[in-house]
This record gives structure tokens, sequence and C-alpha cells, in this order.
């Protein structure tokens, strides 16, 4: 075990993190339904250029391709036992590549939500939450990740599992989660609320932050609001390339290399010290966003309005603050892969 990111942080005004990693899969054949964990094992050569296009691209950080590798997530692909292993296998990969970039690269290890919903509204205990995500961190360190990095978790609960679980572990961790229910996770988390949680937890994350969610304003909106709260803590922020739309029998991003230079500017203006792109950023909108943070400054925190004039409008009236803000949504967590 590293603590790279420490020293990068420590060392740098920014970090550039990666894109996609369902939506280059995709295109390099995964069907719809299929586990790209598997693919660790059935075409290592694949995973290998999905991270070096992130790296080639300007990347500083990449994600392994782990985000469902817990046990939970691979029950449904009847893998539940290979949580470790797959795991494992996909930090190998990009600890390959990372040592062969010739720079500094961080080899970041996904670790996505269980998929379950947890006590009391759900089944999934506290105990067994922290086992199924003690498993994967374990691979994940067994395959030379440098960091954990926990993302698009809509429950608090959750959250706390996996930073327990990873105390466990004894590595290092970032986090995420996905405001994606107007200006609040799926489980009705505020981006008050989770700066809240994070400066109280013993085993607090490197850097905090969002990722998913809708388009990249709301996202800019939500890091306005971590940024509010004055912690000190690094700040994260990992928006879609613009929104999604089907064309042509496919999934689609709208978001143009040029907007995603925007973004990544306005990003860092916002207060995001690690910054990089979700469903539907591919390489080259992160060469585009390393071209655009190289070839400027930091600026002051942007108005709502300048987004919205550069980035498109918010898909919700509020930021999920508001006293007649929407409660909470239970339902069955989605799978992002995109």
């Amino acid at each position: 075990m590293t603590n790279a990111l420490t020293k990068m942080l420590a060392e740098r005004d920014w970090i550039l993190a990666d894109g996609a990693t369902g939506t280059n899969l995709f295109n390099m054949g995964l069907m719809s339904g299929d586990a790209p964990e598997l693919w660790n094992e059935q075409y290592p050569e694949k995973i290998k250029a999905l991270y070096k296009s992130a790296v080639d691209a300007g990347s500083d950080l990449f994600l392994t391709n782990s985000f469902g590798g817990n046990a939970s997530r691979l029950k449904l692909h009847d893998a539940q036992k290979r949580a470790h292993e797959l795991s494992r296998m996909a930090a190998e990969i990009g600890r390959d590549v990372a040592d062969s970039s010739g720079r500094t690269v961080i080899v970041a290890g996904s670790v996505g939500p269980t998929g379950d919903i947890m006590q009391p509204v759900g089944t999934l205990s506290h105990s067994d939450a922290v086992e199924i995500f003690h498993e994967q961190a374990e691979g994940l360190k067994a395959g030379g990740a440098d960091v954990l990095w926990l993302e698009t978790i809509s429950a608090p609960e959750e959250y706390l599992a996996a930073a327990e679980a990873f105390k466990l572990a004894d590595m290092p961790w970032v986090g995420t989660m996905s405001f994606d229910t107007a200006g609040r996770t799926m489980m009705g988390m505020t981006s008050a609320a989770m700066v809240e949680m994070v400066d109280k937890i013993d085993n607090s994350p490197l850097a905090f932050g969002a990722n998913c969610g809708t388009g990249a304003s709301d996202l800019l909106r939500t890091i306005l609001g971590f940024s509010a709260q004055g912690s000190s803590t690094p700040i994260i922020a990992k928006g879609n390339a613009g929104i999604p739309k089907y064309v042509d029998g496919h999934i689609h991003y709208d978001g143009t290399p040029e907007l995603m230079g925007q973004y990544a500017c306005l990003a860092r203006d916002c207060g995001a010290k690690i910054i990089g792109g979700c469903c539907g950023t591919m390489p080259e909108h992160l060469r585009a966003m390393r071209a655009a943070l190289e070839g400027s400054s930091k600026s002051g925190s942007p108005s709502l309005e300048a987004i919205v004039a550069a980035l498109g409008p918010f898909s919700s009236t509020g930021d999920g603050t508001e006293d007649n803000a929407p409660t909470a949504r239970v339902t069955r967590r989605r799978r992002r892969i995109a």
C-alpha cells in the first residue's frame, strides 16, 4: 500500500481523474446486462486499454474496473464468491498501467454500492455491509491499488459501513455520493448533510464529493453546496458528460469536449480539487479538460447563472436544501456502469 494520493493532494492545485468506465467498455463490445468485472479475467487487454486511454489523455488518477465487484452485485451473475479475486485482478492490471506510464499515476480501487437497501428500511445489516465492503477492499489492496474510491452511494448508512470496512483493510480512501433527486441523493441526503457526516467519520476520507447524478450543471451546484460548509477536506467533482439521449438504439451523452473543458474549470472554481468525468466521458473529453485546466487560472466561485450559461439549465429548481424539497424515495439502487 502507498499513500500517493495524500502526497499528490499536497503538491498539486488540482488533480485530473478519469472518465467513464461503462461507456468505454460498451464501445469495446460489452453487452447490456453483462458484468464488466468478469472482463478483468476474460479480456484483460481491453481493461488495460481502458486504463491506458485515460492515462494517455492526461489523467493523474484512474478508477479500476471493479465498481460492481462486491459479492452482493456479483451474485446477480453467480460470481459472488469471486469478489476478492476479480477486484484483485482489476487493481493488478491498473498497477501495471500506472507503473509503466513514466509519471506518477494513482490507481484508485473503485467500490460501488451493494445494490441493497440497508436496515431498518431494507434487509442489509450494517455488519453484512461492512463484511461485503471489507472483502472487496482486501482484493483491491492485494492487487496494488493506491487508494479505495467509494462512488455512487445514496445512503449515508452504506457510506459509513464502507468507511468502517476500509479501516479494517488499513487503506486510505475517498468517497462520493450521487445527488440525482432534485439536489439530494436517492435516499434523501443533501450536500450540507454529507459534509456534516464526513467531518464526523472516525476513519475520515482523504477527499469527498459527488459523481454521476444528472447533468454537469446540477453536479456543480452540489459542489458549491459542499464548499459553502467550509470543510477542510478536499472535494471531488466527477460529473457526467452532458445529458443522456437515445440515438439510433444507443445511449449518447451530448456533452462535447469543449463543454467538459468548461465544466472542469468551473468545478475548480467551485472548490473541487479532484476533477474528472463520469458517464459518457471519453478520452477526448479528458484531453480537453486537461488543456482547459492547464490553460487557465482559478477564478472566484461562479454564480448559478454563470453555470447555467456555460453548461445548460439545472434539472430542478433547488439543490435539495429548501423547505419544500422532495423527501427521499426508497427504491432498489440502480447499477451505474456508464
